[in-house]
């Protein structure tokens, strides 16, 4: 038992400990079950029965549940006293070329991670779902897009633009 001596120390210290919901499965040495187990929510509850700490949660990122074609809302609800950190990153599914290679295809052939408003989280919903539960903790921007990797210029516009989509549903 890896994770029961750590979840403990995680106590002592009052810090938490939390799991992104990322399967990792981006290259074909990954396939098929990628390198995270904790990917949707009935693995979760699984977790959550078998370490019970508060300080044992998620890192959650909405786009992981879009690849996965999830609903990436109710888990917000169904887990939020296990939320802990949340990535604001976005994802596109491309459609047609899901039905040109299948679920079972390397997730990247058919998704692509953007930044938030470029994809397909409805944010004003997220956000939403978030105020209604009383999330308090952080929501941090992870940039993955590529049209903003190539330059330290476009890294910061990525930070600018995010900023500019995220501020207003925070705010309002």
């Amino acid at each position: 038992d890896v994770w029961g001596p750590l979840v403990e120390f995680a106590e002592q210290l009052d810090v938490g400990i939390g799991i992104e919901n990322c399967p990792m499965l981006f290259t074909k040495d990954e396939w098929p079950g990628g390198k995270n187990l904790a990917i949707s929510p009935e693995i979760w509850r699984r977790m959550f029965a078998a370490i019970p700490s508060r300080h044992f949660g998620l890192n959650y990122d909405p786009s992981h549940m879009i690849w996965q074609q999830m609903d990436y809302l109710q888990p917000l609800r169904d887990f939020a006293d296990r939320l802990l950190h949340i990535h604001a990153k976005d994802a596109c599914l491309d459609r047609q070329q899901l039905n040109e290679v299948g679920i079972l295809a390397e997730p990247l052939q058919y998704h692509t991670p953007k930044l938030p408003g470029l994809g397909d989280v409805d944010w004003p919903a997220l956000v939403s779902v978030l105020k209604e539960i009383g999330y308090q903790g952080y929501v941090c921007v992870e940039v993955e897009d590529q049209d903003f990797e190539e330059t330290l210029e476009l890294r910061r516009q990525s930070l600018i633009q995010s900023a500019a989509c995220l501020q207003p549903l925070i705010d309002g």
